[in-house]
């Protein structure tokens, strides 16, 4: 239901554009634009949530041998601050599937695309690569793993990180480097792109995550 349509718009831009390294491009862009409200609510969530870790511990330890106590303050904790603890995860539901559907089209596009001039576009060349539906074992692997690595830390910047995030920040560029050898170069192009347009929009949108003004200070 979802990778039809995304086959459909990747085949139109083909169809404006011409070059398939290129079509891929604008359209990570452009479904990276669509998702954007979706992924600065979730970044806004996120945020908030890690600001308020320390205060968090302090009722932890203060009320670790009262459960229900701790429960109670940390409910008004989060509403004294405004912040929905369970407020990222909507726009995660809604954008994961459109993220399986923008692998399926990009691994396998000719499955999803039935236009006869489309099947030539997926074996163009695009820069260094012969084509773009065989694996770069090098270069684009190795972008992945380093934007992959920068735009997870990018999103993390200034917040506070556990042991397991901090290892996760290490461990999946490592991953994804990995699997980006025997993706489609179209795949990993796709990848390499999404993750720069995450570190620009970090950047952009620095202050999209801060934490509201309690409500007594407010008055």
């Amino acid at each position: 239901m979802i990778a039809k349509p995304l086959g459909m718009l990747l085949n139109f831009l083909y169809g404006l554009i011409g070059n398939y390294g290129i079509t891929i491009i604008a359209f990570t862009i452009i479904v990276k634009l669509i998702l954007l409200p979706l992924t600065i609510q979730q970044l806004k969530s996120t945020k908030q949530m890690s600001e308020l870790q320390p205060k968090l511990k302090e009722l932890q330890e203060k009320y670790k041998n009262d459960k229900e106590k701790l429960n109670a303050k940390t409910v008004e904790l989060y509403q004294q601050y405004k912040v929905n603890p369970v407020g990222g995860c909507l726009p995660l539901l809604i954008q994961m599937p459109i993220i399986f559907g923008l692998f399926a089209v990009l691994r396998e596009p000719i499955k999803y695309i039935t236009d006869p001039n489309f099947v030539q576009a997926v074996n163009e060349a695009f820069l260094w690569i012969p084509n773009l539906s065989q694996p770069d074992l090098i270069i684009l692997p190795v972008l992945a793993g380093i934007t992959t690595y920068f735009s997870m830390n990018s999103a993390s910047t200034g917040a506070a990180q556990n042991q397991t995030m901090k290892t996760m920040n290490m461990v999946f560029p490592v991953m994804i480097l990995w699997w980006g050898r025997s993706f489609p170069a179209g795949l990993t192009l796709y990848w390499v792109v999404s993750n720069i347009f995450q570190m620009v929009q970090q950047y952009l949108l620095p202050k999209a995550g801060t934490v509201g003004t309690p409500k007594e200070e407010s008055n």
